[in-house]
């Protein structure tokens, strides 16, 4: 019987369309965060310009609004992560520069300074944000 169903003209489009709608269900959008100056923090790629570390505290206030956001919304407010590292079944971690360092050089090699970390869980929502002490 389900066999018959699943082959009626009607069936198979309503049940992609279903799956489609749960699928984008998943997460959230990410809310404005008070005081928070994103086109600043997108502005300075890689830190270069040293001031991400004077935008951070806003956006540690609002830890808990990012979680269960979606990675294109990260990247909306907060622009290309500086790094992105890839984990095991699609998790991935965002990094951002928080002062100048050895990245602003030529080639932007990695470097151990200080960086904003979001973590994406394998639906592809924020499951955790850290910072990296300032000096």
């Amino acid at each position: 019987m389900a066999v018959f169903l699943l082959q009626r003209p009607i069936v198979r489009p309503l049940l992609l369309l279903l799956s489609g709608v749960l699928l984008a269900g998943c997460g959230r959008a990410l809310p404005d965060i008070p005081g928070f100056a994103a086109p600043a923090w997108r502005a300075d790629r890689y830190a270069c310009g040293g001031h991400r570390a004077a935008l951070l505290p806003p956006l540690l206030a609002a830890r808990p609004r990012l979680y269960e956001a979606r990675a294109n919304d990260v990247t909306a407010v907060l622009g290309p992560p500086d790094e992105e590292e890839l984990l095991a079944q699609t998790e991935k971690v965002y990094h951002y520069y928080l002062t100048p360092g050895a990245q602003c050089g030529p080639r932007r090699p990695h470097t151990s300074g200080p960086r904003l970390s979001i973590h994406f869980g394998p639906l592809g929502t924020v499951t955790e944000v850290q910072a990296d002490p300032l000096p």
